[in-house]
């Protein structure tokens, strides 16, 4: 989510640069607007709290989902929620542009009927991926420029000391979940840090969500997993953002289930053998020009077997290079729309 803010509020403010920015999300929101489509919808009819007051006062809703939120694999109620956000924007008379995100998948004729509406009353709608651009089409809206994501607007990372393999395990995976069998997952992840150790690589436990009241966060089973090898691997639990993208820049490669982690690694330049658990990984790294993705639908031997093959492909660093400046490059290449909107 830092991610998304910072980099949008650096590329948005490269168009409007006396602009004001306010964020919103499950973490952080005004008290004028309530959080579900009940509330919402209840809202919109009595006028109780001023939400329809408090967003006439914007003239642009940057909507992201939170990157890959605009489907209905993460729950309706998250789906509607958001969408009916989007939707009562639209309607206060604020210019709604769908950011550069995973649009889909969407299973249900509700979920459909959510995403077509609100893709057809936003003024500019950019996809981050082939896929998502495909998807946005099927619903009767074509994008208007298919990018990548946002991480490749934010500024270099300071350096600091160097890492050999930085390890983002992640906590949505390793409890039961609906996207994987976790056991499998766990086996992967285990049988990936012994191989590594075995061939002398050192690997730093980096969390990617943080810890928080929240179940999906990386912090427990980094620590636990750092407990578990007995001083094997390196901890590191980040401060911020900044703290992040400093650690990830300053190693050699990064391995990770968390599709912002490895993103966050190729916008600095290092290279990510990414963990993927939905169809939104490939279309937009293969977009990149990186391939480097392996499916954890498979049995945990032969995933792990596929992760460690990958950290030692030659040229890797010229690859993830190559994908830094091509990223750049994509955002850029959406200025010109947002101007015309501004104008």
């Amino acid at each position: 989510m830092r991610v998304l803010g910072q980099a949008s509020e650096d590329l948005l403010s490269r168009v409007w640069p006396d602009a004001e920015f306010e964020y919103m999300n499950y973490g952080a929101r005004p008290p004028s607007v309530p959080w579900s489509a009940r509330s919402l919808g209840k809202e919109r009819i009595t006028g109780r709290l001023g939400m329809m007051e408090w967003l006439s006062s914007f003239d642009v809703l940057w909507d992201t989902r939170s990157g890959d939120s605009f489907a209905d694999i993460y729950g309706m109620d998250r789906h509607r929620t958001m969408s009916l956000i989007h939707e009562f924007a639209v309607e206060a008379g604020v210019w709604a542009i769908m950011a550069p995100q995973t649009i889909g998948p969407f299973t249900g004729r509700e979920a459909r009927f959510l995403a077509r509406r609100n893709l057809k009353r936003s003024r500019l709608v950019f996809a981050r991926d082939g896929a998502s651009m495909q998807a946005s089409a099927r619903l009767g809206r074509p994008v208007d420029a298919t990018v990548t994501d946002m991480v490749f607007g934010l500024r270099p990372p300071r350096e600091t000391e160097g890492h050999d393999i930085v390890l983002n395990v992640s906590g949505l995976l390793w409890e039961p979940n609906c996207h994987v069998d976790h056991r499998v997952y766990r086996s992967a992840v285990l049988s990936i840090i012994d191989s590594l150790i075995s061939a002398g690589r050192d690997i730093t436990l980096l969390p990617h969500v943080l810890d928080s009241p929240a179940a999906d966060n990386d912090v427990p089973v980094a620590r636990a997993l750092h407990e578990k090898y007995e001083g094997s691997l390196r901890l590191h639990i980040p401060d911020d953002l900044d703290d992040a993208r400093a650690v990830i820049g300053s190693s050699q490669l990064l391995i990770g289930a968390r599709m912002h982690a490895c993103l966050n690694a190729l916008s600095t330049g290092v290279p990510a053998v990414a963990m993927a658990y939905s169809r939104k990984f490939s279309p937009l790294l293969n977009a990149l020009g990186w391939e480097h993705v392996v499916s954890l639908r498979d049995g945990a031997d032969e995933i792990a077997g596929q992760v460690v093959s990958a950290t030692s492909c030659s040229g890797l660093a010229n690859q993830a290079q190559d994908v830094k400046h091509r990223g750049q490059d994509l955002l850029t290449a959406m200025l010109p729309l947002i101007e015309r909107v501004a104008a």
